[in-house]
């Protein structure tokens, strides 16, 4: 049995080696996948309220004001058939989607949050399902990654089946990587829409836009059409909030910091980048977050560029999956602004590559007490 000695003013000092993700190879069974499409523990305490839209941004008031009022039309009994739920919010924003207000019984009854990442898309996301007026067991929340995983492990008509009692479905970081996912997710939302279900996402990209610079998205445009036809997109610009004001995230460790770090505090992991990287691809995506569990901090040596677009996509998801987990992240070797190759940051996945900059930056910034002064 390991023990720990506490030091006044630090975190308790570890006995035993530190974990690593490369010895992990957990099973998620689809129960626990339905179970978690929650707001992930960063959002679970968010609100409109503790929302601060940027001033010089009216667009992040509007939304606010926008989500709240859908939010309030999505009371009352489920229902079924398009545009029937929730028909009270488009009259309520006054149309600000567009020239005039359309008949609510009508249109799309989704809302589809564009803008870049760090403008506060996913906390207006998860605060909308917080407002949502139904108990938990009755509105969804999950990205984009882990809809299309649940499909996978329950079956398309268990999905269907199981989401359509819903009265909300929240689809955080909506993105067409191919067209698989963009023939199987124009088929389960049209489902859903149907069954009653309001749908909520948020984007780096118009609806319209979607699969661009990834595949042939021309081929697959009556797909994408039918996608764009659920929502009615609501721009939200601005800067990213994460580094709004703060200081810049501090320069990578030694090795030796890292590692003495990872042995000083309880629960810490630490790995080889570019082990890790060969580890992230004997794990499906849908187990990354299962991979952090108990983690108290993530130690890497060695970081490095990624050496290909598959090998960085998964890295996108696991910078997501801390993110959402408030895991810091020390690192030794390059700056995480240097993970991406000017190719890979000027190809169809960049606003994927720049959010993971961007929140791997916040992680390391949040690391900094790890190391001792």
């Amino acid at each position: 049995m390991s023990s720990s000695t506490a030091v006044p003013g630090q975190s308790p000092i570890a006995e035993t080696a530190p974990q690593s993700l490369c010895a992990l190879e957990p099973r998620v069974p689809a129960d626990r996948l339905v179970a978690e499409m929650v707001p992930p523990p960063r959002f679970d305490s968010v609100r409109f309220d503790t929302y601060v839209p940027d001033p010089n941004q009216p667009s992040q008031t509007e939304a606010v004001e926008v989500l709240g009022s859908f939010a309030a039309g999505l009371g009352g009994a489920h229902a079924t058939g398009s545009g029937k739920s929730g028909r009270g919010w488009w009259r309520a924003t006054g149309g600000r989607f567009g020239k005039k207000t359309p008949d609510a019984s009508s249109g799309p009854r989704g809302v589809y949050l564009d803008g870049g990442y760090g403008v506060g898309k996913t906390h207006l996301l998860a605060s909308l399902w917080h407002a949502t007026p139904a108990a938990p067991s009755l509105k969804a929340f999950g990205t984009f990654v882990e809809l299309t995983n649940l499909v996978g492990a329950l079956g398309f008509q268990q999905t269907v089946q199981t989401l359509s009692g819903h009265r909300l479905l929240c689809i955080d970081e909506f993105e067409l990587d191919d067209p698989g996912d963009t023939v199987l997710v124009s088929s389960l939302l049209s489902r859903l829409v149907e069954a009653g279900v309001a749908l909520a996402a948020t984007s780096n990209t118009l609806p319209g836009k979607l699969g661009e610079g990834r595949f042939a998205a021309a081929d697959f445009l009556r797909e994408i059409q039918g996608l764009s036809a659920h929502f009615r997109p609501l721009r939200i610009d601005g800067d990213d909030y994460r580094h709004r004001g703060l200081p810049e995230a501090p320069p990578p460790y030694s090795d030796a910091q890292v590692t003495k770090a990872a042995y000083a505090h309880r629960g810490a992991a630490l790995d080889d980048f570019p082990a890790l990287l060969d580890h992230l691809a004997r794990v499906h995506p849908s187990r990354y977050g299962a991979l952090t569990d108990g983690i108290t901090a993530v130690c890497l040596t060695g970081v490095q560029p990624v050496p290909d677009q598959s090998t960085a996509l998964r890295l996108v998801v696991l910078a997501d999956r801390l993110y959402d987990r408030e895991v810091p992240v020390l690192a030794s070797g390059l700056p995480f602004d240097q993970l991406f190759s000017d190719e890979m940051l000027n190809g169809g996945y960049r606003k994927k590559y720049f959010r993971a900059i961007s929140r791997l930056t916040a992680l390391a910034r949040d690391a900094k007490g790890l190391v001792e002064q």
